[in-house]
C-alpha cells in the first residue's frame, strides 16, 4: 500500500462544520492540552496500542504500532443507512446525467427531493441510457430506474416519464431546470400531461415555492405544484445519510414513437471557440509553467479549453480573455486541471463552482492542492509530456479496435 497520504475533501469539510452530526466523530483523541494553571496535561490512557495478547502496551519508538505509526488524513466514516421498506409516495427526480455522472446541480435537486420526500416518502430517480455514476446512496437515492435512450430524443423520454408517472403517481416531479436537458424535457413533460410547472425554483419552504422572474430580478411565489424546474443551489446535496438505491423496472413497456428528430450524434467544436464560462474541461496554466509550447500541445491532446492564472496574463503568455478568478471569469467547468497555480483567494473564487479541481504543482501545501480534488505533486512539463503520451496511445487503441 502507498504511503502517500490521500486527502479527504467531504471528511475535513464535516470536520470544520462543528454542526454537522458527524464533527464530533471526525476529531482526533486529544492527548495534551494546556491546563487552567498553565501546566501541560497528558492523557495517559490514550497512549500505546494493545497487543496480540490483550495487554496494553506502550511503544515511544512507535515500531510496533502497527497502522498506528503512520498519519492518515482520510477518515472513513459509516453513514447511517436510510430505508424506506414501504414508501408511502415517491418523488421523483430526472437528473440530467451530464456526461452519465451526477452534476453538481442534480445533487442539489435531490438534496431538495429528499427534503420533500421527508420520512415516509422515497426520492425516485429517472435516468437513461449508459450510467457511469456509483454515488446514488450517498446522493440520496432511495429507487432508481434506468430507462433506454439512445442520443437525443425528447419525445420519447417524454413517453417513458409519462409511464413512470402512471405506474408510480409521484406526488412531485423535480428536473433541473438547466440548459443541458432538464429545462426543455420538463416543459415538454408539463405539457404533455397538462400541468403548469414551476421553473427556476430556487426555494421550497412552508407548502409554496419561490422562483426567479424578469430576468432573475424578481421573485415569483406559489403553491408547490406537481413539476418543479429547480434553479442551482435550491437545497444543499446530501450529505449525513446513505441510501439504499434499490432497482425498479416499468409495468408495461414504453411504447416506441416515430422521432420527428434525428440524432446526428456529438458534433466536434474547437475548445479555443468555447467561451470560458462555458467550458466543461479547461487546463489552466500558471506562473509553475515554463515550457508554454508544452502547455498549448497539451491542451490540444486533452481537447480542453485554455485558461490562466492572473500572473500567466500579467506575463503575456496568454490573453486577457482567458484569466480565471474573481478578476477575470468565473468558470463552471466539470474538470479544472490546474498547472503551476499556486492558488490565489481570488482564483479559488473563480473556480468554486467546478465539480473537479486537479492541481499538478511542486509545493503539496498550496492552496491549490489544499482545493484539489486530485493532486499531482511533480514537474509540470514532465506530467503534462506524459499525459499526452497517454492520450496518443490511447487514441492509438481506439482506432485499432474500431478497425
Amino acid at each position: 500500500m502507498s504511503d502517500l497520504i490521500r486527502r479527504d475533501p467531504r471528511a475535513e469539510r464535516i470536520a470544520r462544520n462543528r454542526l454537522h452530526p458527524l464533527h464530533v466523530a471526525m476529531q482526533p483523541a486529544q492527548q495534551r492540552w494546556m491546563g487552567p494553571n498553565g501546566v501541560m496535561r497528558r492523557n495517559v490512557h490514550g497512549v500505546g496500542f494493545i497487543g496480540p495478547n490483550g495487554i496494553k502496551r506502550i511503544d515511544r519508538s512507535g515500531a510496533q504500532q502497527v497502522g498506528l505509526s503512520k498519519r492518515s488524513a482520510s477518515i472513513e466514516v459509516q453513514l447511517p443507512l436510510h430505508q424506506v421498506p414501504a414508501p408511502a409516495f415517491y418523488i421523483a427526480v430526472v437528473p440530467d446525467m451530464v456526461g452519465g455522472r451526477l452534476s453538481s446541480h442534480d445533487r442539489d435537486v435531490l438534496g431538495l427531493a429528499r427534503q420533500l420526500a421527508g420520512a415516509d416518502g422515497a426520492v425516485l430517480a429517472v435516468v437513461w441510457g449508459d450510467c457511469k455514476e456509483t454515488a446514488f446512496d450517498r446522493a440520496g437515492v432511495d429507487r432508481l430506474l434506468v430507462l433506454d435512450s439512445h442520443g437525443y430524443a425528447p419525445e420519447q423520454q417524454v413517453l417513458g416519464l409519462q409511464a413512470v408517472d402512471i405506474q408510480f403517481a409521484p406526488r412531485h416531479w423535480l428536473l433541473p431546470d438547466s440548459r443541458a436537458s432538464g429545462g426543455e424535457l420538463g416543459r415538454r413533460f408539463a405539457a404533455r400531461v397538462g400541468e403548469r410547472p414551476a421553473t427556476r425554483v430556487w426555494q421550497v419552504k412552508d407548502g409554496q415555492c419561490i422562483g426567479r422572474a424578469g430576468a432573475g430580478l424578481q421573485d415569483v411565489m406559489r403553491g408547490v405544484p406537481r413539476i418543479i424546474l429547480a434553479a442551482g443551489e435550491c437545497a444543499e446535496p446530501v450529505s449525513d445519510t446513505r441510501h439504499e438505491v434499490i432497482g425498479v423496472q416499468l409495468s408495461t413497456a414504453v411504447v416506441p414513437c416515430l422521432a420527428r428528430i434525428e440524432d446526428l450524434g456529438a458534433v466536434e467544436v474547437d475548445p479555443a471557440a468555447i467561451p470560458m464560462a462555458e467550458a466543461e474541461f479547461i487546463l489552466s496554466g500558471g506562473n509553475g509553467v515554463k515550457d508554454w509550447a508544452l502547455f498549448h500541445r497539451a491542451a490540444a491532446a486533452l481537447g480542453a479549453t485554455e485558461g490562466a492564472s492572473r500572473v500567466a496574463v500579467d506575463d503575456g503568455f496568454m490573453g486577457r480573455e482567458q484569466q480565471v478568478g474573481a478578476s477575470g471569469t468565473w468558470v463552471t467547468a466539470r474538470v479544472y486541471v490546474a498547472v503551476g497555480i499556486s492558488g490565489a483567494i481570488q482564483h479559488l473564487q473563480g473556480i468554486g463552482a467546478c465539480d473537479k479541481v486537479v492541481a499538478i504543482n511542486l509545493d503539496p501545501a498550496c492552496d491549490m492542492v489544499k482545493r484539489a480534488d486530485l493532486s499531482v505533486i511533480g514537474e509540470g512539463a514532465a506530467i503534462l509530456q506524459a499525459l499526452i503520451v497517454a492520450v496518443d496511445k490511447w487514441r492509438q487503441e481506439i482506432k485499432r479496435d474500431a478497425a
